[in-house]
């Protein structure tokens, strides 16, 4: 026996001006059987009636065209089954109750489909993977949860399927606008927006390119134009040399700290979990917390002097070094720049959008941990040190990032030679 059916999906009108899409199962002449496949659309013209299918042009085309092909196969399937095994015509109710059975399957399947949609969803998943495949730090998540938090705060609903170029420089805008981001904090949550979106589509999630194509231009978000703050080599001797007083121990110790990181170029996270172990003859060996390299410094005698001083002290964890917490040592690094008399203005340059913005600060007040890392790097280009073994010291993944330091050396250079036009 051979079963006679025709199965089309109709536009039924609502209210609202809206069309739900239903499908019409006709068995034999019967009267036909109406059933909602939980679609609708709100534009009649977006449905091809020819194909039975919504057009490309609408955004959620894809979603709904998968639900309606998943119908097709149902009855496709619920009628073989019928004249193969069961031999004989499905009733109305039978009809019915297939069709009911796959509409609750329907919907945990477009659940799925949501949640993989779902901008959100998708980006837990990202950070889970990501963090555990890098072993991210805590100081990472909380970027992503940042930046996560910004976009939340954008558009709470996004959808990777519909993001487009208009709706990242809305969110541009958004940073800039309402949040008051500088530029160049700007291209870095961008940087790592292109991160996830480029994971995204690995991974089948997001099927676009704007992790290539979109790349606005923010003015001053070069990481080469930033302003480097570090200490030339009389505020250095004049900090290292400092003599303070018997009730400033906290503050001799958080200087010597600074000055070590000052003479290996190690950042504050490495000094701060340096063993006498990591200490070696003539260097030290250490694992960066932050890329997990592993780097040989030479010590030199100022770096040594620092060792030597505190190799007899009791540290907890067998810690080579007198070492607090970040903030509170960025707190005691601008008592001692004042101390110091670290009073030499810096002209600090961003832009917020469109708009430049200048803030003249004296130097003791933009003291931080990093200005260690900062002057290490920049007295050795004084010092003629190749840029190729600096990085061999520091870390630093490639050339470009010592693209602001050579800037600085270059501009010493000139300044320094027109003292010949004196002779």
């Amino acid at each position: 026996m051979t079963i006679q059916y025709r199965a089309r999906f109709i536009l039924h009108r609502e209210r609202n001006g809206s069309f739900t899409i239903r499908l019409r199962v006709t068995l034999h002449g019967q009267r036909p059987i109406d059933f909602a496949v939980g679609c609708s659309i709100d534009d009649r013209d977006v449905w091809d009636d020819g194909r039975q299918r919504v057009r490309q042009s609408h955004s959620d085309a894809q979603t709904i065209n998968r639900t309606l092909a998943d119908y097709e196969s149902k009855v496709a399937d619920l009628m073989a089954r019928y004249e193969l095994v069961e031999k004989r015509v499905p009733s109305a109710d039978d009809v019915k109750r297939e069709l009911a059975e796959l509409s609750g399957r329907a919907t945990a399947a477009t659940i799925q489909r949501d949640k993989d949609d779902d901008f959100f969803i998708v980006y837990d998943k990202f950070c889970e993977q990501m963090g555990a495949q890098n072993q991210w730090t805590r100081a990472t998540f909380q970027k992503f949860d940042a930046l996560k938090n910004h976009l939340t705060e954008y558009e709470p609903m996004l959808k990777l399927s519909k993001l487009d170029e208009i709706q990242l420089q809305g969110f541009v805008t958004y940073m800039s606008n309402t949040l008051k981001l500088r530029n160049t904090t700007i291209g870095k949550q961008l940087g790592f927006l292109r991160w996830y979106l480029r994971w995204a589509a690995q991974h089948g999630y997001y099927g676009g390119n704007l992790h290539d194509t979109f790349r606005p231009k923010l003015k001053g978000s070069h990481f080469e134009q930033k302003e480097v703050i570090y200490l030339t080599l009389k505020e250095l001797q004049t900090v290292e040399n400092h003599q303070f007083k018997p009730t400033q121990k906290h503050l001799e110790h958080v200087r010597d700290v600074f000055v070590f990181c000052c003479y290996t170029g190690l950042r504050f996270s490495d000094a701060a979990k340096l063993r006498r172990s990591d200490i070696h003859d003539d260097y030290i060996s250490v694992v960066t917390k932050k890329t997990s390299d592993r780097l040989r410094i030479e010590l030199n005698k100022h770096s040594r002097a620092i060792l030597d001083r505190y190799s007899d002290c009791d540290f907890p964890n067998n810690l080579a070094l007198p070492v607090i917490s970040n903030q509170k040592t960025n707190d005691y690094l601008k008592e001692i720049g004042k101390e110091c008399e670290l009073n030499e203005n810096v002209r600090i340059v961003y832009f917020l959008g469109n708009k430049r913005v200048e803030e003249v600060h004296p130097k003791r007040e933009l003291l931080t941990t990093h200005v260690a890392r900062r002057t290490f790097v920049v007295t050795a280009l004084q010092l003629g040190v190749p840029a190729e073994v600096i990085t061999r010291w520091t870390g630093h993944s490639d050339m470009k990032s010592m693209k602001p330091y050579v800037a600085i050396v270059d501009e010493l250079k000139a300044k320094n030679m027109s003292k010949f036009d004196t002779i």
